[in-house]
């Protein structure tokens, strides 16, 4: 069975809305419901997976992926072009990058992603699984 839903806690909430709400749609996500305290997305077009669930977070303190916990996020797009498009969309939101698109192939042939940080230095990719056709 696949992972129901995956909740994090953000610094700054209100921030992470206006970024994930022009994110999620580049990645097949949509909203599903947004409270003061919490926003979650869907996998768009009723497509089974995982929801994501952003929640303010309660105690103050900055987030590393490289301590226990969250390392990072990564969301699956059909092509490789897919990839280029989410990249360009980070470059032009001033994203750290971390990795330029391009094949991974520690992790299977066709492996091909882009990892970069969110605004609150969330590690996030887009990877295709799929070979080049």
């Amino acid at each position: 069975m696949p992972l129901g839903h995956l909740g994090v806690n953000v610094p700054d909430l209100p921030r992470a809305k206006a970024y994930y709400d022009d994110l999620m749609p580049l990645v097949a996500y949509a909203p599903f419901f947004a409270t003061d305290d919490q926003v979650s997305y869907r996998p768009a077009d009723d497509k089974p997976g995982t929801y994501v669930f952003l929640y303010q977070a309660q105690e103050p303190g900055a987030y590393s992926r490289h301590r226990a916990g969250l390392q990072h996020l990564a969301f699956m797009v059909q092509s490789r072009a897919a990839v280029h498009d989410v990249h360009r969309w980070a470059v032009a939101q001033g994203a750290e990058i971390v990795h330029e698109p391009r094949e991974f192939p520690e992790y299977h042939p066709g492996y091909y992603a882009t990892f970069w940080l969110d605004p609150h230095g969330f590690l996030l990719e887009v990877v295709c699984h799929r070979e080049p056709s």
